[in-house]
């Protein structure tokens, strides 16, 4: 399993995303345009020490990550998404897709992919983006027990 990030905008949420990927061996890819440097302090520190776990590459755009991405399903993250997350069947390979903070994923993207939603029964409109992907990466390891074990 692997993480995209398409466009993402603040520093710390990727950060964050980081540190979970490293954590459980998941890549990272990033889409441009980044809303921060990759040099940015809040990046670095979100990921603690943990950067030189995170296998993290870059993409100049979504049709290059297409050219260059792993084989598997991609499954586009969103509050449009049209399954709850805990009713979908995740495999190994499944790469989860989640857009930016403010937008989300574009609509060509969404309606490209399996789209999935993680429920939510308030007023609220969203969640944290590194909130999200640990709610969902680990539902999708959960499902699989990909490889990931206690230590």
């Amino acid at each position: 399993m692997y993480i995209v990030l398409y466009q993402p905008e603040i520093a710390p949420n990727t950060g964050n995303i980081a540190r979970t990927c490293a954590a459980v061996g998941c890549p990272l890819h990033l889409i441009e345009p980044l809303g921060f440097q990759l040099e940015d302090r809040k990046l670095k520190r979100a990921g603690l020490d943990y950067w030189p776990e995170v296998q993290l590459t870059r993409h100049t755009t979504w049709a290059h990550f297409m050219k260059a991405r792993p084989p598997g399903r991609l499954l586009a993250l969103s509050v449009r998404g049209q399954t709850p997350f805990w009713d979908f069947a995740f495999a190994p390979g499944d790469g989860l897709v989640f857009g930016c903070e403010s937008r989300g994923l574009p609509p060509e993207i969404l309606a490209g992919h399996p789209s999935l939603t993680i429920p939510m029964g308030s007023p609220v409109r969203s969640l944290n983006l590194a909130v999200s992907v640990g709610i969902v990466l680990y539902e999708a390891l959960r499902q699989n027990r990909d490889g990931l074990t206690l230590t």
